[in-house]
């Protein structure tokens, strides 16, 4: 049989190309211009890039053979995921390759924070002996504040504990059964910040976390405590940073990724008690290296059709059946939603198919709920199979369960669990007319159409609060394109479901609570749906 054929665009380590010799004929076009690319991927089966080629929809039209592109490292931002899903290709990483580099330059990071090294380098460099003047101090004893506890935060607060440091953590969903285990306080935010020492943020750069540390972050800090970035740019305000150092506010900071890149100039270069590095969480040998290994066998994995554990946009295969698919959209935002409306992951999530999906086996619903409500507040990539690993992870059991009955809908997806001390159901459908709708939150019903931006209101059931509500959106701009009404079980208090036409931004959803008669609301995003009164999913991974 004709071995596959692999286009490598980007240099990776030898013993990735090594293996991927080992089953593939390698066609080695490290170097070669966008034309020549186009060319020479006609006839591959494979593409290996890193973050500087674009795999856009242009470069898989070039390619009709294309099984699998991999990704030699974490982010696939050059690779137009949805272009690649919808032409059948899979797109693999290596997810593990740089957190352990990643863990290690945080902690290089505080040690030259606290024991004041590149100061004391550009000191004695200089031609002075300052010994007295660049006193440190100990990270023993010390508090170090973990704001996100994946992976990456898990691996630095396990090095910081050997170091004697006390650890407090912030991540709404991580479970206090976790945080036992790894020796971790867990804290809200403000009392982490209160307390820590250091303070070193390992999140995904989102909406919620963009300038994370500001202004007002600092005033809740130590004026001695240092902030540590080697997440995204963007999560620390670097001006706010730079601004609060200057004023003896803020104790120092270190800094290795910034809002824009590359960046040459910025206040926090002309403050000695800043530590700056140009991005190098990643950029160690072995990290490089096993980016080039990892998506190697990735890649041969996906050749052989197996199941491959860093596919970024795995289906679920025709295993599934039609009668499911439909559906896989709904339970994937049922779970985000689960996730968003109940502020956090719980210890069980049951994901049950009612009525006619009960024919079928629930284990593609499940994954695709579990996968939603982790993408929800990830800072990895989330697929079928990885969901699983994460929930582990995080203490999170999925539970499928299957009825027949279903008593109002042919077929229903229902998402239950108890988040602190709170029991939560979500449920959606189906329907011809409308295509995937909301149909139960918490015992109320309604029929709301998924779109992108939603409001989720419980209110009192009194007159006057929905033509408060509709003012109020239209004094934000913000267009209502469908709306739903229901009363709780006990028919006492009300909930609003809303479709809007666009996002409603922190300052606009804190002056919708303001409102008389509103009780709670929750604005909910769901990627992958468009807007409008019949809302269909787009396509997504």
């Amino acid at each position: 049989m004709t071995k596959p054929k692999v286009v490598v665009a980007e240099a990776i380590a030898d013993a990735g190309i090594a293996a991927l010799e080992r089953e593939c004929i390698v066609d080695r076009a490290e170097g070669a211009d966008r034309s020549e690319l186009l060319s020479r991927v006609s006839d591959a089966h494979a593409l290996v890039v890193r973050s500087a080629t674009a795999v856009d929809a242009e470069m898989i039209a070039a390619a009709p053979e294309l099984k699998v592109v991999g990704r030699a490292g974490v982010g696939v931002d050059n690779i137009d995921i949805d272009a690649a899903t919808e032409a059948g290709v899979m797109v693999v990483n290596a997810p593990d390759a740089n957190t352990i580099s990643a863990a290690e330059h945080t902690m290089a990071l505080i040690l030259a924070q606290a024991r004041r090294v590149p100061e004391a380098d550009a000191s004695l460099r200089g031609g002075s002996w300052e010994r007295k003047k660049l006193k440190g101090m100990e990270l023993n004893g010390k508090t170090l504040g973990v704001v996100g506890m994946g992976r990456i935060g898990t691996l630095v607060a396990q090095r910081a504990s050997a170091f004697g440091m006390r650890i407090a953590a912030y991540d709404p969903y991580v479970s206090e059964e976790r945080a036992r285990r790894l020796g971790v306080e867990l804290m809200d935010l403000d009392a982490l910040l209160g307390a820590a020492d250091f303070i070193t943020v390992h999140l995904p750069r989102t909406r919620e976390t963009e300038n994370l540390i500001s202004d007002e972050a600092i005033a809740k800090m130590k004026p001695s405590a240092r902030v540590v970035n080697v997440a995204r740019g963007g999560i620390v305000d670097e001006d706010a940073v730079a601004r609060a150092v200057s004023e003896g506010r803020l104790g120092g900071a270190a800094i290795d990724v910034f809002a824009s890149e590359p960046v040459t100039a910025s206040p926090l270069f002309e403050l000695s008690q800043v530590v700056v590095t140009p991005h190098l969480g990643a950029s160690t040998q072995e990290a490089q290296d096993r980016a080039g290994t990892d998506v190697a066998i990735a890649v041969v994995e996906a050749l052989a059709g197996g199941l491959v554990s860093s596919a970024v946009n795995l289906d679920m295969g025709p295993e599934v059946s039609e009668e499911i698919r439909p559906f896989l959209p709904v339970a994937e935002s049922l779970g985000r939603i689960f996730v968003r409306h109940g502020r956090g992951l719980p210890g069980e999530l049951t994901v049950c198919a009612q009525g006619k999906l009960a024919e079928f086996s629930a284990r593609p619903l499940a994954l695709a709920a579990l996968r939603g409500a982790l993408d929800s507040i990830s800072d990895e990539p989330v697929t079928y199979v990885n969901a699983p690993r994460m929930a582990e992870a995080r203490g999170v059991v999925i539970t499928e369960e299957r009825r027949s009955e279903s008593a109002d809908f042919q077929s229903m997806v229902v998402v239950t669990g108890e988040v602190n001390g709170v029991a939560r159901t979500i449920a959606g459908t189906v329907m011809a007319r409308k295509g995937p709708v909301l149909t139960e939150v918490d015992g109320y019903e309604i029929e709301l159409p998924l779109t992108e931006h939603m409001l989720i209101v419980r209110n009192d059931d009194v007159p006057g609060v929905i033509g408060r509500v509709g003012t109020y959106l239209g004094s934000c701009s913000v267009n209502i394109a469908d709306m739903v009404v229901g009363r709780s079980p006990e028919g006492q208090a009300a909930m609003m479901g809303l479709s809007l036409d666009a996002a409603l931004n922190d300052e606009q959803l804190d002056g919708f609570m303001l409102l008389e008669g509103i009780v709670a609301a929750r604005y909910l995003e769901l990627p992958g749906y468009n807007s409008g009164e019949t809302a269909q999913p787009t396509a997504s991974a």
